[in-house]
């Protein structure tokens, strides 16, 4: 499954279009308001996500919580299960959303996940035992999971190439932006009742349900977002594939760039669409049980095909190593972790926790400005070995002064210094462009269950993070911070060596970097070919006139202004 050349696309008409489309970064986000304003709406479920991420940090220093919750509270097993249950179905949740997201639409699928999320979110914030806090967790877990695959996938088939990857950025500016206001929240309410053990359940449960009000406005008016062209492409609904690009493009249906857009996802699809006929003629009658034995081997064609399996291997060692930085652990038990290192009192350490998420915040801004400009391989890989040095030192301030803090007031500053550089590292690097290469890998045919596959690298490993970091932190102390630096070199390294860049590619482009021309026979070649002639794409690049469809879409949106 899936092709070179382009998927597919003329050589001629793919040099047409690079010539055709519009700024990069910031400056294509400014012209093309329409999708830079659908991008940030669909980016709620990060901040959903975020919010999540960062409450239940505050929720388990509080001690009302503390009090109501103690039987798992008090044990760091139980601690750990009680925050790494909703990692756990997140895991489940992405999994069963790359065949929702191919079947239902990536529109209605996000419509479902919030749904489910706000289930979960009830039975969190009503509880009295720990039992519902584990099932709550679970249920929104398996909202946050599809959200965290279907929000990107979308976002990526909604964006122009030259935007694209800032746009998958605005999914971590959201989740970071949610992460800001759980711990400033968390801090807000701590005083509901006051701080020690007369504090009011208010204080804990507010925060809880708060995640309700994003979640439906987002599910609200999902509705009033348009399909993605490329699942509509899937869907033979070539009409709404174009008029949606159209409208995202701000051009006519007419005009070269959309057309050129168009044909690329046709001709990607009609390709994958012969091959399958090819492999698998038995299983072309259109039935559910055909169908979901085609799924099946398409999921076997992501371990059997050599091409596809370097994808494979690419977004799930991405996120693997976006996991084993470190920064769940950071999140999940922030005010723990600054309380060990000198920070007195369950409010000082609270508000240590709300820098964590400003600086984070800030930090991603100019990924979303700049990722297109300067590309993913820098980015990461700077970041990973910035965030490995703070590990580092960390570890060993920790070392030497662990049962002198208070002794040693500016090393504790200096290593809760370390703590927000980290956040700082993440939030431009690692937190963005991981999810951007999860979604632009994938041929059309098998993205949804390419994107869950690697998606789910990131939930199983998170899931282990949270679970085991309170026994590291309990029983090997500084060396948590030496295991999690390691690994953040491990990741530079493996992004340096073995990862392709991807800057600028369009995701039909996506498998010439992934090596999948020398893969093909040549009759695939040649049926490539003969497609983008059949369907009129080569003609794009080979004829071309002299009017305003020739101009760049920002050139268009310029004479726009003017008129």
């Amino acid at each position: 499954m899936g092709g070179g050349h382009a998927g597919g696309a003329s050589p001629y008409a793919a040099k047409h279009r690079q010539a055709l489309q519009g700024k990069s970064g910031w400056a294509g986000l400014v012209h093309n308001r329409k999708i830079f304003a659908n991008a940030v709406f669909a980016s709620l479920g990060g901040l959903l996500y975020g919010y999540n991420q960062g409450v239940f940090s505050g929720v388990l220093s509080m001690a009302s919580f503390d009090q109501r919750m103690a039987s798992a509270v008090s044990n760091p097993g139980t601690k750990g299960w009680l925050v790494s249950i909703l990692e756990l179905g997140a895991w489940v949740g992405v999994l069963s959303t790359g065949y929702l997201a191919d079947k239902l639409s990536r529109k209605y699928t996000i419509m479902l996940a919030v749904g489910v999320f706000c289930v979960g979110v009830i039975v969190q914030t009503a509880a009295f035992q720990p039992s519902s806090i584990y099932g709550g967790r679970f249920i929104t877990g398996l909202g946050v999971g599809s959200l965290s695959m279907a929000v990107p996938l979308y976002n990526a088939e909604l964006s122009p190439p030259e935007v694209r990857g800032s746009l998958v950025a605005l999914q971590q500016l959201a989740i970071t932006f949610g992460i800001l206001i759980s711990f400033w929240i968390d801090y807000g309410t701590n005083y509901i009742g006051g701080t020690g053990s007369g504090q009011s359940e208010v204080a804990w449960r507010i925060p809880l349900a708060m995640q309700l009000v994003p979640a439906i406005i987002l599910g609200f008016g999902i509705i009033f977002m348009p399909f993605s062209p490329r699942w509509l492409v899937n869907q033979c609904r070539d009409e709404e594939a174009v008029a949606v690009l159209s409208r995202a493009r701000r051009l006519p249906p007419d005009s070269d760039l959309v057309q050129i857009e168009f044909l690329e996802i046709k001709a990607q699809y009609i390709f994958e669409k012969e091959m399958n006929a090819l492999k698998f003629p038995q299983f072309q009658d259109g039935s559910f049980s055909s169908n979901l034995k085609l799924g099946l081997h398409a999921y076997m064609s992501l371990v059997t095909s050599r091409t596809l399996f370097y994808r494979v291997a690419v977004g799930s060692m991405t996120m693997f190593f976006q996991q084993w930085t470190g920064v769940n652990a950071i999140l999940y038990y922030a005010p723990s972790i600054f309380s060990d290192l000198g920070m007195t009192g369950n409010t000082t350490s609270l508000l240590a926790t709300g820098v964590v998420g400003v600086v984070m915040f800030l930090a991603t801004i100019p990924a979303v400005i700049w990722i297109d400009k300067v590309g993913r391989k820098p980015v990461l890989i700077s970041g990973a070995f910035i965030m490995a040095t703070c590990h580092l030192t960390v570890a060993v301030l920790t070392a030497l002064y662990h049962n002198s803090w208070s002794s040693h007031p500016t090393a504790g500053w200096v290593a809760c210094a370390c703590v927000w550089i980290f956040s700082v590292a993440f939030g431009y690097s690692w937190g963005p462009c991981s999810w951007i290469l999860v979604a632009e890998i994938w041929p059309l045919s098998i993205r949804g269950k390419g994107v869950s596959i690697a998606s789910s690298s990131n939930w199983m490993n998170n899931f282990i993070v949270g679970q085991v970091t309170p026994t590291m932190l309990s029983h090997i102390g500084f060396g948590t911070f030496v295991f999690f630096g390691a690994f953040a070199f491990l990741g530079g390294f493996f992004i340096m060596f073995f990862v392709p860049e991807t800057k600028g590619l369009t995701l039909e482009e996506m498998d010439d970097v992934f090596g999948d021309r020398e893969g093909l026979a040549v009759a695939d070649q040649q049926r490539q070919n003969a497609i983008a002639d059949r369907i009129g794409l080569t003609a794009f690049g080979q004829h071309k006139g002299g009017s305003d469809n020739e101009k760049s879409s920002h050139e268009l949106f310029d004479d726009e202004g003017k008129a």
